[in-house]
């Protein structure tokens, strides 16, 4: 759209519902503890009165300035402000990578001119609203952008409020959505992975924030009803605490200034759960545990031992919770839903610490067992194994990758091995049988399109098709046939495509049940 013609849409911009106590009250009530707010997005276009430009919130007929009630309404509420700020603008005409739509923009773009006018505006929202907790850059990805100005535009954030968190997207480092810097040219506080969630965390000193939306658009879209669950919500939250990272969460307001109704309802689901459950997540680190086949874990460390929180998705039917390869003595474990603390009894064992727990699960969402300890946790990581009927699930994000494309995907619907593109990128997993014989196979897949696998053991081989799925976001289980293991130990399990007729499937994990005899 040309720019002349996008320029009337501020004529009608005018949300006249907008009320920033209500925004800050869902997202305290959510259990947030900072929101960020769109300043300028790619388009250029101010939510703030600008001395520099008319192109912004001053041009519309709601002549408030939202980005102020906001920042009033956050400091009533002990809420930080936030903004989030594009560097590349598509309207400015000395932004280097100048649009064929932007039909008003004359003479040579020129770098230095346009970042002069950025911080300019940087100089207004930051001197103009109180202090701000971070700054989140965006746009940072085009050739007009370098990391010299980066690093120049950081220190120039930092020499206006110098307890400012600026975000990596300040600089060219960044890896994709992925998020985490590559190279050596690295400026910025954090990582920033967008719409997904690493497979594990980066250790300790890597901070990293993942910022996903509720449906599949970032703006409001009324044709939009993808939405994710509470349960999602909450599990992606738990999720990227577990791996010692932030969960940004983001709303599209309504034409008239509003969340959505699925929003606020949303919101209140992941509220009620943070009720219960806020202490598991607030000031918590990354988990010890590479992997728990029945949820995740937080972790508090204190003088002499640590809290354990035992998030957990799958409530064990034999109402015994494995915490396998855990060393250290236990203290205590009691239900963080039981206001009286009741002890919960625990064994210990080679495979590590087990856990009595009632019936039923006080959250279907997530329940959360506090597990105290002696000492800093000390796990020997247990490799993938059967569980007690023999059964065995192979999961993506246990997977040894063999390829150039090929990688493990996680958030907004993905927990799988995809970006399949090359027929010759395959996967195998490594596990220990102690229970041989004879395994119907199955895979979970999606598939927009046909496409065959097989599946090996040594020199056996099953061969299936992903049935077509209609999305990459879609599962379907298939069963592929059997195959035998003759005796216990170390196995190895290869998926490799079927080269003719190959398409990319997305695979979230391998399922092997002993065959009835």
């Amino acid at each position: 759209m040309p720019v002349s013609q996008y320029e009337k849409f501020a004529g009608q911009f005018n949300p006249v519902k907008f009320d920033a106590k209500e925004w800050v009250r869902l997202a305290k009530n959510a259990g947030m503890r900072y929101i960020v707010i769109t300043s300028k997005h790619h388009d250029g276009f101010g939510m703030f009165r600008s001395d520099l430009t008319d192109w912004c919130i001053k041009s519309t007929p709601f002549q408030r300035d939202p980005l102020k009630e906001l920042a009033e309404a956050c400091r009533a509420e002990g809420l930080k402000m936030c903004f989030y700020h594009s560097i590349m603008d598509w309207h400015h005409p000395d932004w280097g990578t100048r649009r064929p739509w932007n039909d008003k923009a004359t003479g040579t773009p020129d770098m230095d001119r346009y970042t002069a006018y950025m911080k300019g505006q940087l100089k207004e929202l930051l001197t103009r609203y109180g202090p701000i907790g971070i700054l989140w850059f965006d746009g940072e990805w085009e050739s007009p952008w370098t990391h010299e100005r980066g690093v120049d535009l950081y220190h120039y954030v930092r020499g206006l409020q110098p307890k400012i968190i600026v975000n990596n997207r300040v600089g060219k480092a960044r890896a994709g959505m992925s998020g985490m810097d590559e190279g050596q040219e690295r400026i910025g506080d954090y990582g920033t992975p967008e719409q997904e969630i690493p497979a594990t965390g980066f250790g300790l000193g890597v901070d990293w924030e993942s910022c996903m939306t509720m449906n599949n658009h970032w703006g409001y879209n009324k044709h939009d009803d993808n939405w994710k669950s509470g349960t999602t919500l909450v599990r992606n939250l738990i999720d990227c605490s577990s791996k010692g990272g932030n969960y940004l969460l983001n709303i599209g307001p309504t034409s008239e200034g509003v969340f959505p109704d699925t929003s606020i309802e949303r919101l209140k689901q992941i509220g009620d759960w943070m009720k219960v459950n806020s202490q598991s997540i607030y000031g918590t680190t990354a988990s010890p545990f590479k992997r728990l086949p029945w949820g995740r874990c937080t972790t508090k460390l204190a003088s002499g031992g640590a809290t354990l929180y035992l998030h957990i998705f799958t409530w064990p039917s034999d109402g015994t919770l494995l915490v396998a390869g855990l060393k250290n003595k236990a203290q205590k474990a009691y239900l963080l839903a039981d206001s009286k603390k009741k002890a919960l009894s625990i064994q210990s064992s080679e495979k590590g610490l087990s856990i009595s727990l009632p019936a039923t699960a006080p959250d279907a969402i997530s329940s959360t067992v506090v597990l105290k300890i002696k000492g800093a946790p000390e796990v020997e990581e247990p490799g993938l194994c059967q569980a007690a009927d023999g059964s065995l699930v192979l999961p993506a994000s246990e997977a040894r990758v063999h390829g150039t494309e090929l990688k493990y995907e996680s958030g907004a619907r993905r927990d799988n091995l995809g970006f399949w593109l090359r027929d010759e990128d395959w996967a195998d997993w490594e596990f220990t049988v102690t229970q041989p014989g004879k395994f119907e196979v199955s895979a979970e897949t999606a598939a927009p399109e046909d496409a065959a696998f097989a599946v090996s053991i040594g020199q056996q081989q099953i061969q299936g098709r992903a049935p077509v799925t209609g999305d990459y976001g879609e599962f379907k289980a298939t069963k592929l046939g059997v195959l035998e293991i003759n005796s216990p130990g170390k196995v190895i399990l290869a998926v490799h495509p079927v080269k003719e007729g190959w398409h990319p499937i997305n695979l979230r994990c391998i399922r092997l049940a002993p065959a009835a005899r």
